[in-house]
């Protein structure tokens, strides 16, 4: 059966979907698709490391240079490309669980593949025999990458942080080493929780995608911030002082109202649909364009090449700086929401100046259950029971490309009109949402 990449490359259960067979598979197929060196990192899933080493071992048949980058974010290994003129291959499934995992190949420079290489790479790996062997030599780490990437994202932000006190959330992923390096060089004072990764708690009630310990760690510190990555350490999610969630769209609004201050905007801002329709009300009053795309990051890139524009991003906290990165980079966004406090003052009262939140709630539906009939029936009735004006209210229904979830989007100036209709879809069909 062909083998397809979805959204962010392959992703499934281990090892029925994903195996160190398909790793294999893959490492071959990136060596004959590409002539540079392969720069391979992985998460701190129990089954990554096996994963990786059969990748290498792929790669090594193929006659390609393999390099072991070992637990290593995506957004690190992206970076070790650029700079070192590679490619790269990702052992992660990000914010899922610990028993998913995944393939994800970067282009050459450390780039998302452009749809025809990414044509290539899946057609070489459909064509892929299975390794003749399982037992694959362990490849030796390069110890000097992390160092260099922790200083490389040091030198573009580096303000001194002497003063705040950030407690940082690891999501016991690939932040949990890297990050300690560099937040420590910034001055501040740093409290770091879930960064004990033990195989099996990657994203367990932690990180970016579960911040409510954070939220009270914060709390209990007296912190002036809290930063919150995933597995891979490509998102960002910010607690500010007071323990409220900062989302990507506060981290968006911030950035880009702070970039029209230093004039380095460079155009106007591209999101997803599911950016709160506040964002686009307070980027309208700056007279700032917003571009809005369908989910997914590389969407937001593509907007952001086709404009030549520099700044974007997800609700979930998928932040991309084109002129300084070639992926979205959740402790590049960190740095940058730190020294935002440190120069502007505290995080929460800079979001409430900005900009109003408008009601929103996402329901995960899982694709079993999902009824699209029924979801539109419940949607068409509360508008009539609420009176609602439909320039007022949004719906957006979408299968996610990294679950086996649906999930339905409603957002709406009239609060309990949005807490009605969730509370219909869940007692309807249950909230799948990530645990």
């Amino acid at each position: 059966m062909p083998v397809r990449f979805g959204t962010d490359g392959i992703r499934g259960l281990v090892p029925d979907e994903i195996n160190v067979k398909l790793a294999y598979r893959l490492g071959r197929a990136v060596a004959e698709v590409f002539v540079a060196p392969v720069y391979v990192g992985y998460d701190t899933r129990e089954s990554s490391p096996s994963l990786a080493n059969a990748v290498l071992a792929g790669l090594a048949d193929g006659g390609a240079s393999g390099v072991n980058l070992g637990i290593f974010t995506t957004p690190g290994v992206a970076v070790i490309a650029q700079q070192r003129s590679g490619v790269g291959i990702v052992v992660s499934a990000s914010h899922n669980p610990y028993h998913d995992n995944g393939l994800k190949v970067l282009n050459l420079g450390g780039g998302k593949l452009d749809r025809a290489t990414e044509e290539a790479v899946e057609n070489a790996l459909s064509n892929t025999d299975a390794p003749t062997t399982l037992d694959f030599l362990e490849v030796p780490i390069d110890e000097s990458a992390q160092h260099d990437y922790a200083h490389h994202l040091r030198n573009l932000v580096p303000n001194d942080l002497t003063g705040l006190h950030i407690v940082i959330d690891c999501s016991n992923g690939a932040a949990s080493y890297v990050a300690h390096e560099l937040f420590e060089a910034t001055g501040a004072r740093i409290t770091a929780i879930n960064d004990q990764p033990d195989g099996k708690n990657i994203n367990l009630n932690c990180g970016s995608t579960k911040p409510a310990i954070l939220s009270a760690k914060v709390l209990e510190l007296g912190a002036d911030l809290g930063l919150a990555f995933d597995g891979d350490a490509d998102r960002l999610i910010a607690v500010d002082a007071q323990g409220v969630v900062r989302d990507g769209d506060d981290v968006m609004v911030l950035l880009t109202l702070d970039r029209i201050n230093s004039r380095t905007l460079g155009g106007g801002l591209a999101v997803t649909q599911m950016s709160n329709l506040g964002l686009h009300r307070a980027l309208r009053k700056a007279n700032v364009e917003v571009v809005e795309t369908e989910v997914g990051d590389r969407n937001v890139l593509l907007a952001l090449e086709e404009r030549a524009w520099i700044l974007g991003g997800e609700q979930s906290g998928h932040i991309i700086f084109r002129e300084l990165a070639p992926t979205g980079d959740g402790l590049l966004t960190g740095l940058f929401v730190a020294d935002l406090v440190k120069r502007n003052g505290p995080l929460a009262e800079q979001a409430d100046r900005a900009w109003l939140r408008v009601p929103q709630a996402l329901i995960n539906i899982a694709k079993g259950e999902f009824n699209n009939s029924q979801v539109e029936a419940i949607f068409n009735r509360l508008m009539q029971e609420f009176a609602i004006d439909p320039a007022d209210v949004r719906l957006l229904i979408r299968p996610s490309g990294t679950e086996p979830v649906v999930r339905v989007m409603i957002e709406a100036l009239n609060a309990e009109f949005v807490t009605t209709f969730s509370q219909e879809l869940s007692a309807l069909f249950g909230d799948s949402s990530e645990s």
